[in-house]
């Protein structure tokens, strides 16, 4: 990343770019190491498979039966994920990913529809076995929240959520409305890789409006006890973010900045980055018409993505972070594009 008036590249330019070429390399070996381990234990797993039909065939008893039954569907489990992972091809899929929270306009509804969102990311995470980090979060007026960012770490965050990007639609008998009617909310999620290596972006200091706060929410010792949550606004861009999660408000502008450079990286590699609707992403249009998900909760529960026509009617392990469905329709429909 290079900040004029205070660029690493002047001062040591050679231990920089060994340094990086370092880190991309143990990254690179990393992830073969991860996909070898991989292929070789669906490859003993099919192996035992086969050893356990041998078995039933000798014997097909309801013991041997239900032992093939629960270890196929472990082995076809693994096997999904495997090939899920091969459809990963983006430079920056292996990356952790720095996810965004945003609610459209209706207040409360839709502060609570992005509580609702951060929950089934979350849950997702979990799952995954992904490490989370709030990044910086702000409580809605009555419920809900206003904002929240988080870090999901781990091999492929990134890949397998990038096509979370965009709008989600909520419809549902809302229950903030004394009546019980019927409400229709929208939440923006945005999704952008944590790029750590070779962090070729020019900032100029000149173009940035920095301000400092007082963290909210939930966090460490510092919170709501001094102004060291900073937000950072990139003028020829709009590209807001935000850190309330470190000890000091230096970690936390250094954190922004990293997120700042991790955008304007992605931003760069767009076909059409001169288009500042392109550059602004998806929060001025948080509404009908632009979802990429709808999420029904009523008169019947479906979710379906708009791009791909997945559904599922079982809403509820949605929400509980199963995603895994659209993830993998999304990821195939864009490697046939």
């Amino acid at each position: 990343m290079k900040i004029k008036q205070l660029e690493k590249n002047q001062l040591e330019p050679d231990f920089w770019s060994d340094t990086e070429a370092a880190q991309n390399n143990q990254k690179q070996l990393k992830e073969l190491k991860y996909k070898q381990e991989q292929y070789l234990g669906i490859k003993t797993f099919g192996e035992d498979l086969a050893v356990l039909v041998e078995i039933y065939e000798a014997e097909p008893n309801e013991e041997n039966e239900a032992e093939l039954v629960n270890d196929y569907e472990k082995f076809k489990s693994s096997f999904d994920n495997f090939m899920l992972a091969t459809l990963l091809k983006g430079q920056y899929d292996a990356n952790n990913a720095i996810l965004s929270i945003h609610p459209g306009a209706g207040g409360t509804e839709s502060q609570d529809w992005a509580e609702m969102l951060l929950r089934m990311y979350s849950r997702y995470a979990e799952k995954a076995g992904y490490k989370t980090t709030t990044l910086d979060y702000l409580d809605g007026d009555v419920a809900g929240i206003k904002s929240v960012t988080l870090l999901i770490e781990g091999l492929n965050a990134y890949g397998y959520l990038k096509g979370e990007k965009g709008v989600h639609r909520l419809v549902r008998i809302s229950p903030f409305d004394a009546a019980g009617r019927r409400h229709t909310s929208f939440a923006s999620v945005d999704i952008m890789p944590e790029i750590t290596e070779n962090l070729d972006v020019e900032i100029d200091l000149k173009d940035l409006k920095i301000d400092t706060y007082r963290s909210s929410g939930a966090g460490g010792q510092h919170v709501n006890k001094t102004d060291s949550a900073v937000r950072i606004t990139h003028i020829p861009t709009g590209i807001v973010v935000a850190c309330q999660n470190e000890r000091s408000q230096h970690q936390n502008k250094e954190v922004a900045m990293k997120m700042l450079a991790s955008k304007l990286m992605e931003l760069l590699e767009k076909e059409h980055k001169e288009k500042i609707s392109d550059l602004q992403g998806d929060y001025g249009q948080i509404a009908w018409g632009n979802q990429i998900r709808s999420y029904v909760f009523h008169p019947y529960n479906l979710v379906k993505d708009h791009r791909t026509n997945a559904e599922t009617g079982n809403i509820q392990a949605v929400m509980d972070g199963e995603l895994t469905l659209f993830i993998d329709a999304f990821l195939k429909a864009n490697l046939e594009q």
